[in-house]
């Protein structure tokens, strides 16, 4: 298959089974479109919709994103992962006011230059807002192009992807540029799939290098496998007060690393280190330290075992809210950003009365 041929069945398909009623899609200024393209790398579409459309309704504009605290903008992004697309994203809106004048840049360089924006993601954002002529070369169009022209190998090596960027160039038509940008993307996501494509309903299918030898598994390639490493640690829960009154002392997370700037109990390489860090920092636990449930998480390249043991305790009078430390209301939470698995921990001990 050429590249003018694949263009206009792709976009023949588009006509007739691609996805027009994205909320993002509704009224696609480079602002929507720019938080869509965000919240969706990585994340599905059913899951990004109703932390997008909470996200738009606190913060309909540039400017009330850029005047936001991160604390704010990291709660809403609680349980969508990757965090630190919700710490780039307000970076990026206080760059566009501050430099901008709160309008959205129109040249890809200029777009490439804020935080946490790469080449595919401004491409995307400048062609389904402003129809302005840039390819993408997101996961599901890397599939496509690979599986359609059968480009192998490793599809992160700096030749493939300059392969792949070609065949991305060639593939964008002068017109049209948002509906192609927006059907290649539909394609990869709801036919052209990671495991069992639907080739049979594909409009490649006669042509397509991957359907035709039946190299669907092959194609794209993968990527050099690294030795999937695993860690642990003690968590520990600090708990005051009762009944409505429970708070659990949560730290702010530093901004490099895992949870960047999120809030979680303070981690520990041991339980003897969690509990003489909380009698010279909180105060003498009232009782044995309780074991909860082990908390096992996966990031991309390692999994995570935490070991939660909760103490009861009354803090000194020292320990108080501050930048950085704060105890945690379990019936009346504050709004801050809190990791999934933790979030999903309080959960289970509001409702247990403790027992987790």
């Amino acid at each position: 298959m050429t590249s003018e041929a694949f263009t206009p069945l792709l976009l023949g398909w588009f006509d007739a089974h691609g996805r027009k009623n994205l909320p993002w899609q509704k009224d696609p200024t480079p602002y929507r479109v720019w938080v869509s393209e965000v919240m969706l790398q990585q994340t599905q579409v059913a899951t990004v919709i109703p932390y997008y459309e909470r996200f738009m309704a606190r913060f309909p504009a540039v400017e009330t994103l850029a005047d936001s605290s991160e604390d704010e903008v990291l709660h809403l992004w609680t349980g969508l992962g990757y965090y630190a697309r919700a710490r780039n994203l307000r970076a990026c809106a206080q760059a566009i006011v501050a430099h901008h004048g709160g309008d959205f840049p129109v040249e890809l360089e200029a777009v490439m230059a804020l935080p946490g924006i790469g080449r595919s993601t401004a491409g995307a954002i400048l062609a389904l807002s402003r129809g302005a002529h840039h390819s993408i070369l997101d996961g599901n169009v890397k599939r496509v192009l690979s599986r359609v022209f059968g480009i192998a190998g490793d599809p992160s090596s700096a030749g493939v992807i300059a392969t792949l960027w070609a065949k991305a160039d060639a593939c964008t038509p002068a017109d049209r540029v948002g509906a192609y940008t927006q059907a290649v993307m539909d394609l990869g996501a709801t036919v052209c799939t990671r495991s069992r494509p639907a080739c049979t309903v594909c409009p490649m299918n006669g042509s397509c290098v991957a359907a035709r030898e039946g190299r669907q598994a092959e194609l794209p390639g993968r990527k050099q496998r690294r030795e999937r490493k695993a860690r642990e640690a003690t968590l520990l829960i600090a708990e005051m007060g009762a009944g409505e009154s429970r708070a659990i002392l949560v730290e702010r997370r530093p901004a490099p690393g895992i949870w960047g700037g999120l809030w979680s109990p303070p981690q520990f390489e041991s339980e003897g280190a969690a509990l003489d860090w909380c009698r010279r920092e909180i105060g003498e636990p009232q009782a044995e330290a309780l074991r909860l449930v082990p908390i096992d998480h996966a990031f991309t390249h390692f999994d995570l075992r935490l070991n939660p043991i909760r103490v009861r305790c009354t803090p000194m009078a020292q320990v108080r809210d501050g930048d950085d430390r704060l105890w945690y209301s379990l019936e009346a939470p504050p709004r801050v950003g809190l990791p999934q698995p933790i979030r999903q921990l309080f959960d289970r001990l509001l409702g247990s009365g403790g027992v987790a």
